[in-house]
């Protein structure tokens, strides 16, 4: 089984029945996490219900993509005391934000944290964080498999290291908030609808999947803003979407 489930596809706040950004993958059995948002938490669950996880690796310390770490965190602390830390792939400024929401326990008991950007070799992966713009700091996430890639933006501005990320990759997940005003900023931190199609085809991507959509927005014209700049098959990030990884 190589597959990849959404568990959120929303930015900023769930809209009802949603949750914000979180993907899980499995590949042949290994369990990695890329991101996990607002209620993004239970979803995991319902798909996994053991909980077991091998890694997980955050984008940035937004809470839209890191909050429900803490739900891991507390899951992992008093549901399965002494077991062994969870290897944890993130930028500076994640744990600092989640230990202000329990400052008298050491996330460090349960996680082992691996810096972002950098380069590591995580079960069958190679994954590689490449430093993207945002308001904070954010790495777009790579993992290699083989011959096969998944690539993620996390949060980004238009950036040429966005081809880089995605080059070749069989699914490319890029945000593509569309929020109002945005390209109108003298500094860009988030994309549009049609710039992501833009820089998955700039990467050569097989496919594309929007996500971090801004709550109100209509999905469908997303989704045609970037497939007339992509031209290949676009895909939503609708929840508990489940998509193989590879060609059939």
């Amino acid at each position: 089984m190589r597959q990849i489930t959404v568990l959120g596809g929303c930015g900023a706040f769930p809209e009802p029945g949603r949750a914000c950004s979180g993907f899980a993958v499995d590949w042949d059995g290994y369990r990695l996490v890329l991101d996990l948002g607002y209620a993004t938490f239970p979803r995991l669950l319902a798909h996994w219900p053991d909980g077991a996880l091998d890694a997980v690796a955050i984008t940035h310390e937004h809470p839209d993509h890191c909050i429900d770490l803490h739900a891991l965190f507390r899951m992992r602390l008093y549901g399965r005391p002494g077991g062994p830390r969870l290897p944890l792939y993130c930028p500076p400024g994640v744990l600092d934000r989640l230990q202000g929401l329990e400052p008298d326990v050491d996330l460090n008991a349960v996680f082992e944290v691996h810096p972002l950007p950098g380069t590591y070799q995580v079960g069958p992966f190679k994954l590689t964080g490449l430093p993207l713009p945002h308001y904070v700091p954010n790495a777009g996430i790579r993992l290699q498999a083989g011959e096969i890639a998944l690539a993620y933006s996390g949060d980004t501005g238009p950036d040429p290291l966005l081809a880089e990320l995605g080059r070749d990759a069989d699914l490319f997940i890029i945000e593509a908030t569309d929020r109002p005003g945005e390209t109108r900023r003298a500094t860009r931190n988030l994309m549009t609808s049609a710039e992501a199609g833009h820089w998955a085809r700039q990467a050569g991507a097989r496919r594309l999947m929007l996500t971090h959509f801004w709550p109100g927005n209509d999905r469908t014209a997303s989704l045609a803003a970037a497939s007339a700049r992509f031209g290949e098959e676009v895909l939503a990030a609708e929840e508990d979407l489940t998509v193989t990884l590879g060609k059939p």
